[in-house]
Formats: structure tokens, sequence, C-alpha cells
């Protein structure tokens, strides 16, 4: 084997006879010659054409027939079997064109699904963390029945705050010991 001298660039292709081909273009044109074979005018076409050239070889005079029935018509099965020759590999080219588009549609589809699971997923968490933080959010009834508990609660001691202020007598001085003990289980029987 021989080696290389740089092998910083790849190896160039050997060309057959010094003709290089340009895949695309030569692939684009295989795709619209399979594309025409596969069509019922292509049919209809090659119908009447080998249906022409029976009829003008039978019936036609001995100097104008070319592919005479006798030889039982040698040169429509050669030219028929030429294109067959040539349709069948432009068509596996087609396919196989069609395949390599197919198969990158698929990786951009299988990408953009990856995305959108990874997107929704990334949203059910964001909702989720919504929903966590609403749910330990004050609402409106909330706020209503803690104020309801808060009004009772400040006026039940506003009662027992009245009740005090009626059982001490405001003439008596303040240093009096026996109001002093009336007023300190009078507030350790309101507890």
């Amino acid at each position: 084997m021989k080696r290389q001298q740089d092998l910083s660039a790849p190896r160039a292709r050997r060309r057959f006879g010094g003709v290089q081909v340009d895949t695309d273009v030569f692939g684009s044109f295989a795709e619209s010659i399979a594309s025409f074979i596969g069509t019922a005018q292509f049919l209809v076409y090659q119908t009447a054409f080998i249906t022409v050239w029976i009829l003008h070889n039978v019936f036609a005079p001995d100097a104008l027939v070319f592919d005479p029935w006798s030889r039982g018509f040698t040169l429509l099965t050669l030219v028929l079997s030429i294109q067959a020759a040539y349709a069948a590999p432009l068509i596996l080219l087609a396919q196989s064109r069609q395949e390599r588009r197919d198969r990158v549609i698929a990786e951009i589809d299988r990408d953009v699904a990856e995305r959108t699971q990874n997107d929704t997923e990334f949203l059910a968490r964001e909702i989720a963390s919504v929903r966590v933080s609403l749910s330990d959010m004050v609402t409106g009834e909330t706020f209503d029945d803690r104020l309801e508990r808060l009004t009772d609660v400040v006026e039940t001691l506003g009662r027992q705050f009245e009740s005090l202020a009626d059982r001490i007598d405001p003439a008596e001085p303040a240093g009096n010991a026996a109001a002093t003990d009336d007023t300190s289980s009078t507030v350790a029987d309101a507890n």
C-alpha cells in the first residue's frame, strides 16, 4: 500500500475516463424520469407507441417493414429491454434519494418532537410551581375568615376589658392592696 504524502487533504476520487458526474443534477434528472415513468400518461404513450409499431410492421408493405412479425418483433423487444434496463436503475436511484430525504426529515421531526417534549415538561413544572405558590397565598375567602376571627378576638377582649373596668372603682386609690388582688383575680379569670 502506498502512503500518501499529504495527509491534511482528502484523497481525490479516481475518475473513470476523466468523466465527473454531478450527483445532485443526475439525481434530480433520475427523479424526473422516474416520476414520469410512474404516470398514466407514460403508459398511454407507451401503449400507443407499441400499438403503432406492431400495426405498421404487420400491415405495411414489405418494403417499409423494419421489424417483421416472422422474426417475432426482435427490434421491439430490444427497444423495450433497453428501456427497462435504464428505467430500473433510474427508479432505484430516485428511491434512494427519496429515502435519504425522508431520513433527514425524520431526524428533523425527531429533534422537533424532543424539543417540544422538553418544552412541555418545562411548562408543566412551571405550572406546578405556580399552583404551589398560589396555594400558599391568602385568598379572599381565607382573608375574610381570618379577619372575622380577629374581629371576634378583639370584641371578646373589649368585653373583658369593659367588665374589668366596671369592677374597678375609679374612686379607690391605686395603691390599695384589696383592689389590686381583685383585679389580679379578675384578670386571671379572664385568661
